[in-house]
């Protein structure tokens, strides 16, 4: 990380090692990860780094390294825009590789093949690596990566007085797990589905281990956005499904879920409770591509299942990091 911030490479063989002991921890687990929060545990939830990389260090400042009692879900999407991906990438893999149980990586529309053609990883893994195998190492680890996780309490819900001054409805009035009683938090990079009736069960089947095509249960985790409106309508994008708070809600009490940690979206507040509070946007890249004047956030769940969002600036350093710098193809769609 020292070397990173004064733009420094690691060689080659260190590079590569990193990718492939983490892509081995990867290999471990499945599409959805079952993780349970025991007491004097918190997991935070972050969202959206997207290659700003003196950000991602000044979030690791509030948020705390990765350790036993204080574990990191990075909710996708740390590849393409800003000009330090393969840094962010790396940090987050050397991470993995090292305390595999304390940092928990899910999959984001970023985190294929197709955007990394157009949206910069691929050209700043080429421009700083040289030659096809670094990226080709990448793409493939890429696959291992899981899309979903299950946030489960160990302890029972806290009460009323102690949540939050602002929690949600969903918060307040729980939906608890049918079997223990108690909170569980769903968190992918997307959103939910296109089509009802989807279990936990369903996600489990996935095989993730393949580029995402233009529809199904992969494509709308990774890519679905919530709408105020009831019942689905097609994606602004062009691919993946806007779900309205209909949707959110049958799906929690059909599969035992408090709510739903998705990311995925600028929220200008760096986080946005919506559909009562069962559906929150995490975002955290602030100051996203140089050019919003966003902040950024991150969620903290404790072993109750009580969760808390923090708020934070860019960082001046930020400032100076040119969006996309290596890629030929410009900034593109931002929706994308």
């Amino acid at each position: 990380m020292k070397y990173f911030k004064k733009d420094k490479p690691l060689p080659l063989r260190y590079i590569w090692q990193i990718i492939l002991g983490a892509t081995r921890e990867l290999d471990a687990e499945g599409p959805l990860v079952d993780h349970h929060i025991t007491a004097g545990t918190t997991v935070k939830v972050i969202g959206d780094t997207h290659g700003q990389y003196f950000d991602f260090l000044h979030l690791l400042t509030l948020t705390g390294p990765p350790s036993p009692s204080n574990v990191l879900l990075f909710n996708g999407d740390w590849s393409d825009r800003g000009s330090k991906s393969m840094e962010i990438a790396l940090t987050l893999f050397a991470y993995k590789w090292l305390y595999p149980r304390s940092v928990l990586l899910t999959r984001g529309n970023h985190e294929t093949d197709s955007m990394n053609q157009v949206y910069g990883f691929k050209d700043e893994v080429l421009a700083k690596c040289g030659g096809p195998t670094t990226y080709d190492l990448f793409k493939e680890s890429y696959l291992s990566l899981p899309l979903c996780f299950l946030l489960s309490a160990s302890q029972p819900p806290a009460p009323i007085e102690d949540l939050p001054w602002d929690a949600a409805e969903a918060q307040t009035k729980p939906i608890l797990d049918k079997e223990t009683g108690k909170k569980r938090w769903f968190v992918t990079h997307g959103g939910l589905f296109s089509k009802d009736g989807v279990t936990l069960s369903d996600i489990r089947k996935i095989n993730r281990r393949t580029q995402p095509g233009s529809e199904g249960l992969m494509v709308d985790l990774l890519w679905a956005d919530p709408q105020v409106a009831p019942g689905r309508a097609p994606s602004k994008r062009g691919v993946g499904t806007g779900f309205g708070p209909d949707v959110t809600r049958g799906w929690c009490e059909l599969n035992g879920v408090t709510g739903v940690l998705r990311s995925h979206e600028v929220r200008m507040g760096g986080y946005q409770c919506e559909h009562d509070g069962l559906c929150t946007t995490v975002f955290s890249a602030p100051r996203y591509c140089g050019s919003m004047e966003n902040k950024g956030a991150f969620a903290s769940i404790d072993e109750r299942g009580t969760c808390r969002f923090t708020t934070f600036e860019a960082v001046p350093e930020s400032k100076n990091l040119p969006a996309m710098a290596y890629t030929k193809n410009g900034l593109g769609g931002m929706l994308r």
